[in-house]
């Protein structure tokens, strides 16, 4: 059967474990797809293949229309018939909600990530005290957890003192705020355009990992509103940088994904979301199994990683030209990311003949890395940070897409082969 982009439309995948597949140049959808038809469909994972944030489409020069429209179209082209999702990611104001929405998304992410004091973790008593006399007309349910304990079920027990409660309202509550305000006018927007929704928030890019008492009061606020919440993205234990495998203690994660799990469960249910989740081939399993299946897992950068691959593979002279650019745009560009890699640590490719050693000195991220020890390359987090100021460039950006327009099928088979580690990784815990 063939599927045209005008009657393919994304839906509202509720708790079905899901995939997220960015795709930042509009070509990956077809590699994306052959991964899930490969592997997805032994765990019942769906794909979201439409997913974008705000930040990425600036820094790519696209608008959600584009981004919806290269889906779709790849979809339809593959006469694919399955449910599948559209990410509207990283919300932070009304206008993305509208600009999103227009365009068919119908899962959206707010990131309160603005209204997180994110210094809260440090206060002293006396600091958190005062700073909660600022938002106390804003956190009155703050009263509502003081003095409680709280045991759930199949988890952990929470002890709720004044100064865990205080210090959560301090860090948490204008974010709560805001989440509340943009869920309801996401809610509106929906209807006003006669289309379904679900919710993600994002409470992931903080310092520190969230606490499970943090967790409870965000999401019970949260639902309690009625919230169409379908996914929470903690901050989990260990590290979760861009381009590299998880980084931490295994078991220290299992037992933190378990506890998070049960709050999930007994306040929702709803999914727990996995972000910055490219190639975190090690904590995948325990992912899928501690959330019963209840799980999203959000990528982006990987897809534009295996794009660069292409070019390694076809135009070595290319490739090195993109190497040293994005050296030269690195120390910039990561600014906003939390990585190691420093430009030190990798050769600059003048300083490696072999071709096939400068892609895998820049590309590779998982053979032979032990468990949680997911740091091994800085290489491709120095080409995973500037791939706005690649894509963007009057000469790279055009160059890399012309690789890909001409060799499609190696731009397919790297990318299934590519997503297919990832799935089959989910789905050993399911």
């Amino acid at each position: 059967m063939n599927t045209t982009s005008n009657t393919l439309k994304p839906s509202a995948l509720g708790l079905t474990p899901s995939f997220g597949f960015g795709d930042r140049l509009g070509s990956a959808t077809p590699g994306h797809l052959k991964a899930l038809q490969q592997c997805g469909d032994k765990g019942g994972i769906k794909g979201i293949f439409s997913q974008q944030s705000i930040r990425e489409m600036a820094r790519t020069d696209r608008n959600p229309t584009q981004v919806m429209q290269a889906a779709t179209e790849a979809l339809g082209a593959a006469g694919y018939t399955d449910v599948w999702g559209a990410d509207a990611d990283h919300l932070k104001t009304h206008a993305d909600v509208d600009y999103t929405a227009d365009a068919g998304f119908v899962f959206f992410t707010i990131d309160p990530s603005d209204h997180v004091d994110q210094k809260a973790d440090n206060y002293d008593a006396a600091t958190v005290a005062t700073k909660f006399g600022e938002v106390r007309e804003q956190t009155t349910w703050a009263s509502d957890y003081i003095g409680k304990t709280i045991k759930v079920n199949n988890g952990p027990t929470l002890t709720f003192d004044e100064l865990t409660v205080q210090r959560a309202a301090v860090k948490y509550g204008p974010a709560i705020t805001h989440a509340l305000d943009m869920a309801a006018y996401i809610q509106s927007a929906a209807e006003k355009r006669n289309q379904p929704h679900e919710i993600e928030i994002s409470v992931d890019e903080t310092d520190q990992p969230t606490t499970l008492a943090e967790h409870y009061i965000i999401a019970e606020q949260l639902v309690k509103s009625g919230m169409n919440l379908v996914s929470l993205a903690p901050r989990f234990v260990g590290e979760l940088e861009k381009g590299v495998d998880y980084i931490g203690d295994l078991a220290t994660l299992e037992k933190s994904l378990q506890d998070h799990t049960a709050i999930a469960e007994q306040i929702g249910p709803y999914k727990l979301s996995l972000h910055s989740g490219s190639d975190k081939i090690s904590m995948y399993g325990l992912f899928a199994k501690a959330t019963g299946g209840r799980f999203h897992v959000k990528t982006a950068g990987t897809s534009y990683l295996e794009a660069v691959r292409v070019v390694a593979r076809h135009d070595a002279k290319l490739f090195r030209a993109i190497v040293d650019f994005s050296r030269g745009r690195y120390d910039t560009d990561r600014a906003t990311y939390h990585v190691h890699a420093t430009l030190d640590t990798v050769p600059a490719p003048a300083d490696v003949a072999d071709d096939a050693q400068l892609e895998s000195l820049y590309l590779e991220n998982w053979s032979d890395v032990p468990a949680g020890k997911g740091f091994t390359n800085a290489g491709r987090q120095i080409l995973h940070c500037t791939f706005g100021s690649v894509l963007t460039d009057a000469k790279f950006g055009p160059a890399l897409k012309q690789i890909l327009a001409e060799h499609p099928d190696t731009h397919e088979q790297i990318l299934a082969d590519h997503f297919a580690r990832h799935l089959d990784a989910l789905n050993s815990g399911l």
